[in-house]
């Protein structure tokens, strides 16, 4: 691939905290005078969901922007969420407010106005058929130690009728092996079959450590998986089969003990670890169902104190079946190479200097095709949009 050769991916991304789009090589700057974060494509490509915030996190209101109007829009008066997915079968979205699940309505082909789902919840996620919600309840506090957390199946339409909503699954809570007052960050296996989130503990223990669990689809298989820290891109589910990569490893700093280790799902053998001795792997993705993308750095056990090191990360690909790994970004000294993502057949990675929160976003088509930048000076990782993963 020749320096500055067109790349065919679309991406949402951030610059000066302003939403901008690319396709191939056109940027066009979608807001103006905003403080934009956690852009998301709906399942077609033709709506991106956006917030709207400020600098101290006090504002959090939800915006929609057509691509085919090229228009922005709130679906209600004022929308407040913190947390909103797309429906993976329409241009459907569904948000929570203060524990209140909604679901936008349909107004001339785009999504405005609202229906109340659910209260009480804590997690959610769609079911892969559009139509339900997986949801959690968290935990409360009594006389004789924490309850239980309970997961329930939501049709979208319930409407807050009670009758609507299923029992799906109870987690059985016990410290300290399984403790956690939330379930979150619910991930589908690719065929639907499996459903693996995170059980997060109270505040300051979630800092250290969160268990990784599986369910089963029908809600009757539960299993730990491993204990991990609380980052959603560290656990990936693979792109053809029921292998669950993730991060495993305690402890709230990145020095050691952070280590990538692939379950076949459900367990009933050892899980294999492929980080190599004297290393931490800080971020992954699947490049293909063979092949796991990570970013690794040296460990360093000698810090006990005083300003956490930054950790040189640069990415590596690892073929799981037969155990080879090289390097495939070359960042400069003093710059660090994060958020690693495979669109297609194309990977890219965030690069940039410790001292600076922006950078330039690299690809390279193929894990040995020929690096080069794609977007410039920008906030964090884009939101690319792909068939693939939006079909």
């Amino acid at each position: 691939m020749k320096a500055n050769a067109e790349v065919p991916l679309s991406a949402a991304f951030i610059r000066d905290h302003q939403l901008w789009i690319k396709t191939s090589n056109q940027e066009i700057q979608i807001t103006k005078d905003r403080y934009v974060y956690s852009p998301k494509w709906s399942f077609d490509g033709r709506f991106i969901g956006f917030i709207d915030g400020d600098e101290k996190g006090e504002k959090s209101d939800l915006y929609i922007y057509d691509t085919k109007e090229n228009e922005i829009y709130q679906p209600y008066v004022r929308v407040v969420t913190s947390d909103f997915k797309w429906s993976p079968i329409k241009n459907q979205l569904a948000y929570t407010d203060h524990g209140l699940l909604n679901v936008t309505k349909m107004k001339n082909g785009r999504p405005q106005g609202f229906e109340n789902v659910s209260l009480g919840v804590g997690g959610f996620e769609w079911f892969p058929n559009g139509k339900e919600f997986i949801v959690s309840s968290q935990s409360n506090l009594l006389p004789t130690g924490w309850s239980p957390i309970p997961l329930f199946r939501i049709p979208v339409d319930a409407n807050l009728a009670k009758e609507k909503m299923k029992h799906f699954y109870t987690i059985q809570t016990k410290e300290p092996d399984l403790f956690g007052i939330d379930a979150d960050y619910f991930k589908w296996s690719s065929d639907g079959k499996w459903i693996s989130f995170l059980l997060i503990p109270t505040a300051s223990w979630s800092m250290d450590s969160n268990t990784l669990c599986v369910l089963s689809s029908q809600g009757e298989q539960f299993q730990a998986v491993g204990k991990m820290l609380g980052f959603n891109d560290w656990f990936k589910w693979a792109p053809k089969s029921d292998q669950l990569a993730y991060i495993s490893g305690e402890g709230r700093f990145f020095v050691e003990n952070k280590k990538v280790k692939v379950a076949d799902i459900p367990i009933i053998k050892q899980q294999k670890e492929y980080t190599p001795k004297g290393f931490v792997d800080l971020d992954l993705e699947w490049f293909s169902k063979d092949v796991v993308i990570v970013n690794r750095a040296k460990e360093n056990k000698e810090w006990k104190e005083g300003p956490v090191p930054t950790m040189f990360t640069s990415l590596y690909a690892i073929n799981i079946k037969t155990g080879e790994q090289e390097q495939v970004s070359f960042p400069k000294e003093n710059e660090l190479d994060k958020n690693p993502q495979v669109v297609d057949s194309y990977l890219s990675w965030f690069r940039k200097l410790p001292d600076q929160n922006n950078g330039n976003v690299w690809v390279k088509n193929g894990v040995n095709g020929l690096e080069q930048i794609w977007l410039k000076n920008v906030d964090s990782a884009p939101t690319f949009f792909s068939w693939k993963q939006n079909p």
